[in-house]
């Protein structure tokens, strides 16, 4: 019976661990590029009852005796599909129709990358930066920040389907300021989560491979003035959030019901 306390107090844990991210799903399912989490459970180790499994011949049974300990979070695992594409009709949005990422330079000289691309305009001296809404330059091909002269007519300035940032001032000529950076991974689930929509590299994930230099990717595609809406499916997170509930609920009984045996035993008189 103690050991059916300690295996209903680590399911309500992995049970509440499962209702925080579900939370944290449902709170982001308006974040642009949010991609949804998903916790994964894993037995714990098993108790071997019997040594010698017999019937009641002494013939040997095919089975093993055993009762487990419990359950724990083996790992919460983001999902990448792809996002609803939502049409903003800003000239400073691009959505990523495909596997790549935005790249962002950090405060600490570090990259992040990221789906959202919902960009703003930051001054850097006489220039002017594109940024994402904390202010990181955004980079191109090259791992620069990309800017251009504080004399350019911005509603002149549009994504193409490449990525390439283009000036149009006279409805004529078109001339290439930078090219954005799309960066894929060989395994996206292994980036190290960050705030602000940001992921890290790590030996996880792999190392960044650049779109622009790597033939053997499949090249995303820009879509401009749109935005990619979370993934989150919010039918889906209630019903995860209902069954997490109940598995909770279900785990505080076996608590409930373990004491109650244990009192009696110890009512017992001889």
């Amino acid at each position: 019976m103690m050991r059916a306390l300690w295996t209903g107090a680590s399911g309500m844990i992995a049970q509440q661990t499962s209702l925080d991210n579900i939370a944290n799903n449902l709170a982001n399912v308006n974040t642009t590029g949010y991609k949804r989490e998903q916790t994964d459970f894993q037995s714990l180790l098993y108790s071997k009852l019997q040594t010698k499994v017999t019937d009641h011949e002494g013939n040997p049974k095919p089975v093993i005796g055993q009762v487990g300990l419990g359950v724990r979070v083996a790992s919460i695992v983001s999902n990448f599909t792809q996002g609803s594409l939502t049409e903003t009709g800003r000239w400073l949005d691009a959505a990523i129709d495909g596997e790549g990422f935005f790249s962002v330079r950090r405060p600490d000289g570090t990259v992040g990358y990221t789906r959202n691309g919902s960009f703003k305009l930051g001054m850097n001296g006489t220039s002017v930066m594109l940024c994402n809404s904390d202010g990181y330059p955004v980079l191109d091909t090259q791992g620069q920040a990309i800017s251009f002269p504080a004399t350019y007519d911005t509603s002149k300035l549009i994504f193409d389907q490449f990525g390439n940032l283009t000036y149009n001032p006279d409805g004529n000529t078109s001339q290439v300021v930078a090219k954005l950076a799309l960066t894929q991974f060989n395994n996206p689930a292994g980036l190290l989560k960050l705030s602000g929509s940001l992921y890290q590299a790590t030996d996880a994930s792999g190392e960044p491979r650049l779109e622009a230099t790597d033939t053997n990717l499949k090249a995303s595609r820009i879509v401009a003035q749109y935005v990619e809406a979370s993934n989150v499916q919010t039918a889906d997170e209630i019903v995860n959030l209902i069954v997490t509930q109940r598995a909770y609920e279900m785990n505080s009984k076996v608590i409930q019901a373990s004491d109650e045996m244990l009192q009696q035993a110890n009512n017992l008189r001889s």
